[in-house]
């Protein structure tokens, strides 16, 4: 029953003294004092007389907890659609990335703007959170241009698991700049991360040229390795911006800026590099409008995991990225790994299994 306001309460009090007045001469007063006593003021449940009501506000509490390992989950389907857009990317070799970027901001934007307005979000968000919002924009979108440019300049699974110093970053970041704790556990998992990066790159001053199979030019595959490891640093800012803004941001507000502002960053540098043109094959053009879909599908996920889960997790949970890769890899491209890079891809998986276990078990405690 939902607390009485003042006027119930009033009216409440008013019969308890009118009962008063009709008893007998001789009956005792302390009754009716009594149920004066126990008649609930302004805020209290009549149920219960507690202020508020203890089992309502255990009932709301309970239905606004978010389900323990739902923001892993979130981040596993984020890293699926990343994934296929990435595959994507990787299919359409005659766009630069950076159109291919802006075009993916113009599908996201076309399916953005009836959703905030449906929502009744605005579209410039709370005023102590634009420079957030501001922020997340610029540097998310940098982050997309970079990988596309990774994508395009080396393969598909090495662009993948050299973003996956991401968690590295994400885990110092967040603890500085958001106070987070930074457990031996988390040290754990990172280090096996990176070490499942380091066996499938392998990289030449470790393993020696021999070790090192490679079709492209090798400035061309330096070129995409620098990208791809610059984009693990501006994607693990983005992580912590999300994570700061919280709740207070809507999802789609925060992808709105993201898009904005890459599609602002795009034009620019198109502009200035002159590579605009259109695709030539109808293919291309539905891997474009499908790159925008995956994207828009990954950034709903992650922003929303973001939320409610601490960011180096699900930093670490996005490495299934890698999984997806090879398979990818293999279905697509024919290129079977090697067993460095299935050691490589169990220390990872390994690691986002750990992180997702650790997880579901301390929220059960």
């Amino acid at each position: 029953m939902r607390p009485l306001d003042n006027s119930g309460a009033a009216e409440q009090l008013a019969s308890g003294l009118q009962m008063k007045d009709n008893r007998p001469p001789g009956a005792s007063q302390q009754p009716a004092a009594a149920e004066v006593a126990e008649t609930p003021g302004p805020g209290r449940c009549w149920q219960c007389g507690s202020s508020p009501c203890g089992s309502s506000a255990q009932q709301e509490a309970e239905k606004k907890a978010p389900c323990p390992g739902l923001g892993l989950f979130y981040t596993l389907l984020s890293a699926f659609f990343f994934s296929v857009g990435s595959l994507l990317v990787k299919k359409v070799q005659d766009i630069h990335a950076v159109e291919i970027s802006a075009f993916r901001c113009v599908f996201q934007m076309l399916i953005i703007i009836p959703c905030l307005i449906y929502r009744k979000t605005g579209f410039i968000g709370p005023k102590s959170q634009r420079i957030f919002l501001l922020l997340r924009g610029v540097l998310g979108s940098i982050a997309m241009i970079l990988l596309y440019y990774a994508f395009q300049a080396t393969s598909l699974a090495d662009a993948t698991v050299i973003t996956f110093s991401c968690p590295v970053f994400t885990s110092i970041f967040a603890c500085i700049f958001l106070k987070e704790k930074y457990s031996p556990w988390d040290a754990l998992f990172t280090a096996f991360t990176i070490t499942g990066v380091i066996l499938i790159v392998r990289p030449p001053f470790l393993f020696g040229s021999s070790a090192v199979e490679m079709e492209e030019d090798y400035s061309v595959h330096l070129k995409g390795t620098f990208a791809a490891l610059a984009h693990a640093v501006f994607a693990a800012v983005t992580l912590v911006i999300l994570r700061k803004m919280g709740k207070s941001v809507d999802y789609m507000l925060s992808i709105w800026y993201y898009v904005v502002a890459g599609l602002i960053e795009c034009v620019t540098v198109l502009f200035a590099l002159g590579e605009w043109s259109l695709p030539y094959c109808g293919l291309d053009r539905l891997f474009l409008i499908l790159i925008g879909l995956c994207g828009l599908g990954g950034q709903v996920f992650l922003t929303k995991a973001i939320q409610i889960e601490k960011a180096g997790l699900v930093a670490l949970m996005k490495t299934m990225d890698v999984v997806f890769a090879f398979i990818f890899q293999v279905i697509f491209f024919n290129n079977i790994p090697s067993w460095w890079t299935v050691g490589g891809s169990l220390c990872v998986v390994a690691s986002s299994t750990g992180a997702a276990i650790r997880k579901w078990y301390q929220s059960s405690r």
